[in-house]
């Protein structure tokens, strides 16, 4: 149920609207009852936007696209909120703008590269009035929803091992994503979501070792406060298990909980529409739930290398040859 403060047909702009992330905005859009009504990106292969909401402006110029919607605020047709899909370096710099445009935000993984950024943000945010929302979607996948139920009451440490492959070409390596300043590096980009989880899970970050952090994969091990956990994240397809290679398999996601695989491979095709769902209903995931998942690869990111040792993950091993 949308709640009272929200219009019946609300108002989007999406900022970002050419990346791979971008049409499952749309989607949610069109499938939350609300409207895209303006979009911008600096690239103009945008023409996923006639699947869904063809009269939407479009703009390849910041300044034309802030123009355009302070225009519509001065006419009292301001935005309700805008979507954040650029990328990850620019997030804070846009969820800045679309509070000062007095609309709510909506960001993708991650909602910025540093805990300080939340900092200045929770600021603003207070100033505006207005709320930050970020896409946490794995907390409403309801295999991951039925582990938290499982585990948030148990005592113990659990051993668990996490491995995420999930195959990138030639081109990762020369666009932002494989800038470390820009996208914050592999643990930070694409398994964000998944320190989210654990974190979520398990209770928070008591110690963190990484043994491999390079441009295409990283292991580590985290000691959280119910969990010890191996894990791996890799875009390289040499460091997906044989068998997946030779299926011709592209992406390869394993959670093992002591002796128990955990399947979620399933299921993720509507998150991004439950996760607006849960914004339109107040019930968003905010600034302060991020601030875990944001600190853990913050620590990832700038932490010592220990090197392999017997207890790293397995697929680490094979990547380290």
């Amino acid at each position: 149920m949308i709640d009272a403060g929200v219009p019946a047909v609300p108002s989007f702009a999406l900022i970002g609207a050419a990346g791979f992330i971008a049409p499952r905005h749309m989607k949610a859009i069109k499938e939350v009852g609300g409207r895209l009504v303006a979009a911008l990106d600096p690239n103009d292969s945008v023409g996923v936007i006639d699947s869904y909401f063809p009269d939407a402006h479009f703009f390849t110029e910041f300044e034309r696209f802030d123009r355009h919607l302070d225009k519509l605020r001065r006419r009292g047709e301001g935005i309700d909120y805008v979507g954040v899909c650029s990328p990850n370096y620019l997030h804070d710099a846009h969820i800045r703008f679309a509070l000062r445009s007095g609309a709510h935000a909506i960001c993708e993984k991650p909602i910025v590269l540093n805990p300080w950024n939340l900092d200045a943000l929770e600021e603003l945010q207070a100033e505006s009035g207005r709320r930050v929302h970020t896409i946490l979607q794995l907390r409403l996948h309801p295999a991951i929803v039925a582990l938290r139920d499982r585990f948030r009451s148990t005592r113990g440490v659990s051993e668990v091992d996490i491995a995420y492959v999930t195959s990138r070409g030639r081109w990762y390596h020369q666009s932002w994503k494989g800038d470390v300043q820009k996208s914050g590096g592999i643990a930070t980009n694409i398994g964000v979501h998944f320190f989210d989880m654990l974190a979520w899970i398990f209770g928070p970050q008591h110690s963190s070792t990484v043994h491999l952090r390079r441009e295409d994969c990283a292991s580590g091990l985290l000691e959280l406060e119910r969990a010890r956990v191996r894990w791996f994240l890799s875009i390289n397809p040499e460091h997906l298990p044989r068998e997946q290679r030779e299926r011709g398999q592209r992406t390869y996601r394993s959670i093992t909980i002591g002796d128990e695989a955990v399947e979620f491979s399933e299921g993720f095709t509507d998150l991004h529409t439950a996760s607006y769902r849960e914004v339109l209903a107040g019930r968003g995931f905010s600034l302060s739930d991020s601030r875990a998942a944001i600190e853990m690869v913050h620590a990832i990111r700038n932490a010592p290398i220990v090197g392999l040792d017997p207890g790293s993950h397995p697929l680490a091993a094979g990547a380290s040859r």
